[in-house]
């Protein structure tokens, strides 16, 4: 289960919760513009934008979970499973293999504009990495600092949906999610008066009574809720990066899932893996581990934009306490 964000303040930030029950061995990479990226159908293409994200390298592939390229466009992979839906290859579409989606959009595209003329020609197709590596069952966050969209493709075919909400979570499909939320409109982040009787007088006897209702399970409609309302009253008081990233943080903290509290079937607990969030303007990658909550941080390389070869940033998983006496 996932969570995924984009967020406006001076700068386009955009980043993700990633929910597993355990690590496939995630490191940042950056994918410079003459990185040899090899297509399953499509030719093979050297000459593309510069990209930076979350991946699981194999075999010199990176398998990127989300990301952003050097013109400000943004993804993320969420799981959607037993709705998303890959096909074999069609004759006269744009055939794109679902682990090569998220490097094919942000290495040719610089903008959901431009994105959404060739979306009606594409075919996320099923074929597999290899044999250890399935097709995974996702649907997409994809942002630029004007534009939010959600691409799902399932069984009926593929589905775009605009985005006001900035947000997005794994099942339902985005449609029902974003219905969802008109069962919260009383929710608010003020006490109100209260509305249940003209003939009771109830006491406001606590601050924060206005969340009443407010979901706080780990459900994926209810952390789509959840960080939905955060994000829509989250306030940062100033254009400062440090409070900017500092808050969106605490916004993802608000639906992270803690070691013990989602039990799957073999004993295992699915936990928040790593939080990233990308300053997309400033071409900065953050991120925090389950283990560590330091907040790192990985430029782009700009002097390296033309380079052929993978840079490869591995997490730092372990804590650093600063002790002070």
């Amino acid at each position: 289960m996932c969570t995924a964000i984009s967020f406006k303040n001076k700068d386009f930030y955009f980043g993700r919760n990633l929910d597993y029950e355990f690590s496939y061995g995630e490191n940042i990479v950056f994918m410079p513009r003459k990185f040899n990226l090899k297509y399953s159908t499509l030719k093979n293409s050297s000459v593309h934008y510069a990209m930076m994200g979350v991946a699981h390298i194999f075999d010199n592939y990176p398998l990127f979970y989300d990301g952003f390229n050097e013109h400000g466009l943004a993804v993320a992979g969420l799981n959607f499973v037993n709705n998303a839906y890959f096909f074999k290859n069609k004759e006269d579409k744009l055939n794109v293999a679902q682990y090569e989606l998220i490097p094919f959009i942000l290495t040719n595209y610089k903008s959901i504009d431009e994105l959404e003329k060739d979306l009606p020609d594409l075919n996320i197709t099923d074929t597999p990495f290899n044999d250890k590596f399935k097709p995974s069952q996702l649907h997409y966050l994809i942002s630029d600092k004007n534009r939010c969209i959600v691409l799902e493709q399932m069984k009926d075919g593929l589905h775009i949906y605009e985005n006001d909400t900035g947000c997005l979570t794994n099942n339902p499909p985005f449609n029902i999610q974003r219905f969802l939320l008109n069962m919260y409109q009383g929710v608010s982040n003020e006490n109100k008066e209260s509305s249940f009787s003209k003939n009771l007088k109830l006491e406001q006897y606590s601050r924060g009574m206005g969340g009443i209702s407010l979901p706080g399970d780990l459900s994926s409609p209810s952390r789509f809720i959840k960080v939905v309302f955060t994000k829509e009253n989250s306030i940062v008081n100033s254009d400062d990066e440090n409070e900017s990233v500092s808050q969106f943080f605490h916004i993802l903290n608000s639906v992270e899932q803690q070691r013990g509290c989602c039990k799957l079937d073999d004993n295992k607990y699915e936990i928040t893996i790593y939080s990233s969030c990308y300053n997309v303007d400033k071409k900065i990658c953050y991120y925090k581990t389950y283990d560590n909550f330091q907040i790192n941080a990985i430029k782009m390389e700009m002097d390296k934009l033309d380079t052929d070869s993978l840079i490869t940033y591995e997490m730092i998983d372990k804590m650093n306490i600063n002790h002070q006496n």
